[in-house]
């Protein structure tokens, strides 16, 4: 594993229940602040093999970015089980996890 691979996964495997963190967050954590894209490819390559918490990555609007309906519904179900609340427009308010 390449060592921002391997950074990454830690990072996201430390994200405890009820927070929320954006895919360039993650990438600046782990030292590379343009790789936010790289950041969706290992959390959906390595998602189920790590047990990467995948829910708690959202865009930097606050958006859940996954691209088909059932899975976006599966990420608000599971950040809402956690506590995490919505805005009427659908987005998590970054605000409250800074």
């Amino acid at each position: 594993m390449q060592p921002f691979t391997a950074e990454v996964v830690r990072i996201l495997k430390e994200i405890p229940p009820g927070r929320v963190v954006t895919y360039g967050q993650v990438a600046r954590l782990a030292g590379s602040p343009r790789a936010a894209r790289q950041v969706v490819r290992i959390l959906h390559t390595m998602s189920e093999k790590h047990q990467l918490q995948w829910h708690r990555v959202v865009n930097a609007k606050g958006e859940i970015a996954v691209p088909d309906d059932e899975s976006r519904e599966v990420q608000r179900m599971l950040l809402e089980s956690e506590d995490v609340e919505f805005l009427s427009d659908g987005r998590v308010d970054l605000s409250v996890f800074e």
